[in-house]
């Protein structure tokens, strides 16, 4: 399907930068280069949502929006809209991302930017609103979310909480300072990032982007639409979603999303998947769709339970919406996560429109020598990994094996290599030179980051999503 290559998997938010988190400024840029210079082809990200509780980009506000976070402050001194001053604030830990400052402070200083640019954006930003309608929803969304002291849509006035439409015409006439700016961070946010891949597009890096499958239960696409979601007579959610027991957790993984109504979707033409498909083919040159198994099946808890251990597997219609999203929209750039327990049905699936599935090393050593996570049993149409965004970083997931695990993963892969450097190295080279059409290899890995380095334990809040890597040692890399 692809050419061979590789690329690097690094999150927007772990980029160097001035003001506390990577943003889409210079040190974007300076990463591509990098990328260019280290013969990569790929830049893999993680979501680029707006994040809520707990700063996972794999729970956002919205599935349109992206977060404001990522808007270049630098940028918009450049510009005039704020003062360097303003900004101060900001200067945190280059080490990892302070969310809390971000959220307390970053606002503020983009609301100053706001203030400051009325009337210059005004023909950009009409224009932004007729070609992006989701925007309108959401920015009203964010604008009642704030005025509720970021309580969740579902603990809001009834009221509103249920769309009255006469209710909703006067919040958004009494809230209109507030929707304009939630409408200029996003016309910011994608002015920005579309030159951003458009400079890495020009250089020959592709982005490959992150699609959750689901959306979070405190999300505009909740609000406005619940019967796009399982639901009762009174339009309340019956279910969410999650995964059994596995290798990340023996209580499963609760997730707390809202599972998708099929039957609805279906009457509808799977009209809300395909325009969600079709965005983010506009975003990404390829789209990782998170857990792809739930487009054959899903893994549903009723709502409120407290684990995802009492569960079922409900039947979803991922052959039937894929179809009609080939012939609306042509090529679809999609990989499949098809990690984790997977069936042969979701196999099929998978197969049937050619999308190329991924491979970790790190899930490969069982001692099955079939194993399809030995590099040795990779195919072609795979994507092939060291470790993901969920896992440890090599070294860490290396250093924890006992010594005769340690030796048994070295005797399987016919490494001789004795320093830690570099068998960390020929771990690396062991997935690069497998049959995978494409290698993505962590930063961290290439910098043989230890644990520390980690971006996310499933199943924990807390500490997830910080890491950041400096400008130093991009450049230590040979």
């Amino acid at each position: 399907m692809f050419n061979r290559s590789s690329g690097i998997l690094l999150p927007v938010s772990s980029l160097p930068s001035k003001y506390g988190i990577g943003t889409f400024g210079k040190a974007a840029y300076k990463f591509i280069d990098f990328l260019i210079s280290f013969g990569q082809k790929y830049w893999q990200v993680l979501p680029l949502g707006p994040v809520s509780f707990g700063d996972s980009p794999y729970s956002t506000f919205s599935v349109y929006a992206g977060n404001p976070y990522y808007i270049d402050l630098e940028m918009l001194v450049e510009e005039g809209l704020i003062k360097g001053d303003d900004c101060e604030l900001l200067n945190s830990d280059e080490n990892y991302v302070d969310y809390e400052k971000q959220f307390n402070y970053r606002y503020k200083i983009l609301f100053k930017a706001y203030k400051n640019s009325i009337n210059k954006y005004y023909k950009e930003i009409s224009t932004f609103k007729a070609e992006n309608k989701w925007v309108n929803d959401y920015s009203l969304f964010m604008a009642l979310k704030y005025k509720n002291n970021q309580q969740p849509w579902y603990k809001w006035n009834e009221h509103i909480k249920n769309r009255d439409v006469e209710i909703l015409k006067g919040e958004e006439k009494n809230l209109s300072q507030e929707i304009d700016f939630w409408v200029f961070l996003q016309y910011l946010f994608y002015e920005q990032y579309f030159k951003l891949k458009e400079y890495a597009n020009l250089k020959g890096v592709s982005i490959i982007g992150d699609m959750p499958i689901y959306a979070a239960e405190d999300s505009v696409e909740a609000w406005v639409n619940r019967r796009l979601f399982a639901t009762d007579e009174n339009i309340n959610f019956t279910m969410v979603a999650g995964v059994p027991p596995d290798y990340f957790s023996s209580e499963g993984q609760l997730w707390g999303n809202p599972v998708y109504d099929w039957g609805y979707l279906k009457e509808n033409s799977y009209k809300w998947w395909i325009d969600r498909i079709k965005w983010s083919l506009q975003l990404y040159d390829l789209v990782r769709i998170d857990h792809f198994r739930g487009f054959d099946e899903y893994w549903a808890v009723s709502y409120g339970s407290e684990n995802a251990i009492k569960g079922k597997w409900y039947p979803a219609y991922g052959k039937e919406l894929f179809n009609k999203a080939l012939k609306e929209i042509g090529s679809l750039n999609i990989i499949a996560e098809d990690l984790g327990t997977i069936t042969d049905n979701v196999i099929k699936l998978k197969e049937e429109f050619n999308f190329p599935g991924m491979r970790v090393l790190q899930f490969a050593f069982d001692g099955n020598p079939d194993n399809p996570h030995l590099p040795i049993n990779y195919e072609e149409n795979t994507i092939g990994y060291t470790d993901t965004h969920d896992n440890d970083t090599l070294k860490g997931w290396y250093n924890k094996l006992s010594k005769e695990k340690q030796q048994y993963v070295l005797k399987v892969l016919n490494i001789a290599a004795k320093k830690e450097d570099e068998i960390l190295d020929e771990l690396i080279q062991s997935v690069i030179n497998s049959k995978a059409d494409i290698v993505i290899i962590p930063l961290q890995d290439y910098l043989h980051l230890g644990s520390g380095a980690r971006i996310n334990i499933p199943s924990t809040v807390g500490g997830n999503w910080t890491w950041r890597v400096k400008e130093s040692q991009l450049k230590s890399i040979k």
